[in-house]
């Protein structure tokens, strides 16, 4: 017996809110990796904020197949001098999930120089790999967007890494963010969109930005009427498109497909100011369409500027520029999802999982030295201590690292993250002889004089005789003498003539 057209339609329906309701919606904030001050994303504010999406890799400048954040730090670079690896498995210890934006608005996606696919594909997977990501982002603008050429290689390397890594039993779900106004995504994100689709991926969704509109803003709505108006046009263009290629998806599992992104508080361009007003209609209209994801620029932006800062006109890397007051944009917008975003973190196999603590501390791996509770420690200096790495925030003795009742400003120490396999002690820093003077028992020494001790350089405070500096090395802090920073030793040393060559130790 024939299905009745209402019948027909009745099951299509049912079909389509079916494979919705299996598609979770997530909410992850943009953080700025290599933006000052640093935002502690491993250290969340709220349960919002332990889903977080860090951005940007761009090409390396000195090489289009080497990935880099924001071409200011290769990857080991990263790891070294922004403790990168080690705050994303501290995250990923929390429980809290990271993934990764490639491209942004400056510098170049990797896609646009590196003209080899298969070297494109490795560039894509050492990032995912490296920092154990099941979800990344392309953020794809300015002349990246009409340059076909890249953006057909870059459809085919993900595919080709997608599949790779689902044949080994890994997922790996890929966004591209791409800009819009109220009246959708641009031509040429659109051909982004179709090229990709026929690059062979699986596509979870675009994620337009609902910012910066320009004059095509609707001047007489608000921000957020003007992210409804693109919401809307994009949900209709996106349909089309996977029509075009042959797959007809519901109006449900389109909206899974569909990501929005504010430019919270004051954008980049003037009377354009996305409220917190804005922010909660989003979020409710979010949650009414079932949108697959909801995100912000940035996590680094969410916090109300200080008096200090002059004029919250103009847009500030590390606040809103609107008075917040107790209020967060992550926590408004982060209520408008109903599901949760897939773990990032993969077996214990991988090469930054994370691992339960050991019971002994193995000085041949642990990066720093094992914490003693007989030593002082000043401020700044690092300890491994059960499995986890710890810096102390003032000069301390004898107060254990991971004491569970301390907590906030009582305790002296703050966790940067677990020791990762395939760590090793970090070199230790020293001065050759002649640096500068030796150190005298008998002599007197004045505020503002070095002297060498100890494969060290230590510099007066004060008036004094007799003072050995072990007291400073030990980080005493009645000292008279302060121990030059490894910083400051390195100047010191190249500015010595003849140039004599710092010697490390294991």
């Amino acid at each position: 017996m024939a299905l009745t057209a209402g019948g027909v339609t009745a099951w299509g329906n049912f079909k389509d809110v079916t494979a919705a309701q299996a598609i979770p919606s997530i909410f992850s904030g943009y953080v700025d990796v290599t933006a000052t001050p640093r935002y502690a994303f491993e250290a969340p504010v709220s349960k919002e904020a332990e889903k977080v999406l860090l951005s940007f890799i761009v090409a390396d400048p000195g090489d289009a197949c080497t990935p880099s954040w924001g071409a200011a730090y290769s990857l080991d670079e990263a790891g070294s001098a922004l403790d990168l690896d080690r705050r994303v498995a501290r995250l990923q210890q929390l429980g809290g999930s990271v993934a990764v934006s490639f491209g942004g608005q400056i510098n170049n996606e990797l896609a646009t120089g590196c003209t080899d696919v298969a070297k494109l594909e490795d560039a894509y997977r050492s990032v995912v790999d490296r920092y154990n990501v099941s979800r990344i982002d392309l953020d794809i603008e300015g002349g990246a967007l009409s340059d076909t050429a890249s953006l057909d290689r870059r459809a085919s390397a993900i595919a080709a890494l997608q599949k790779d890594r689902r044949s080994s039993g890994k997922d790996l779900d890929f966004w591209l963010t791409l800009p819009a106004d109220p009246n959708g995504l641009t031509a040429a994100g659109s051909d982004a969109v179709r090229r990709t689709i026929a690059g062979g991926g699986d596509l979870a969704g675009v994620n337009i930005m609902t910012m910066d509109y320009g004059g095509s803003r609707l001047t007489d709505r608000s921000m957020f009427d003007n992210a409804v108006s693109a919401a809307e046009a994009t949900h209709r263009q996106l349909a089309g498109l996977y029509r075009d290629a042959g797959m007809e998806l519901g109006s449900e599992t389109v909206w899974r497909k569909i990501g929005l992104t504010p430019m919270i508080g004051q954008n980049d361009v003037a009377g354009e100011i996305f409220t917190l007003k804005d922010a909660e209609e989003l979020s409710a209209y979010a949650s009414t369409k079932g949108v697959g994801r909801l995100s912000m620029w940035s996590l680094n932006r969410d916090r109300t500027c200080s008096p200090n800062y002059p004029d919250v006109k103009q847009v500030s890397d590390g606040c809103s520029g609107v008075d917040q007051g107790s209020a967060s944009y992550a926590t408004i917008l982060g209520s408008g999802v109903t599901g949760t975003a897939s773990p990032s973190a993969v077996p214990a196999t991988s090469a930054q999982s994370t691992r339960a603590p050991a019971a002994t501390d193995n000085p041949s791996t642990s990066p720093y030295p094992i914490w003693n509770e007989t030593a002082a420690y000043t401020t700044g200096e690092r300890i491994v201590w059960h499995a986890n790495v710890y810096e102390a925030k003032w000069w301390t003795r004898a107060e254990t690292p991971d004491d569970p009742v301390l907590r906030g400003a009582a305790t002296p120490w703050r966790i940067i993250g677990p020791v990762l396999p395939g760590d090793r002690p970090t070199p230790q820093l020293t001065a050759p002889a002649g640096t500068a003077p030796q150190w005298e028992p008998a002599k007197i020494y004045r505020k503002g004089d070095r002297v060498f001790f100890e494969g060290r350089v230590f510099e007066a405070k004060w008036w004094t005789q007799t003072n050995s500096p072990e007291a400073a090395l030990q980080g005493g802090p009645e000292s008279p003498w302060t121990k030059l920073s490894d910083e400051e030793l390195l100047k010191l040393i190249a500015a010595a003539t003849p140039s004599p060559t710092a010697s490390v130790s294991p």
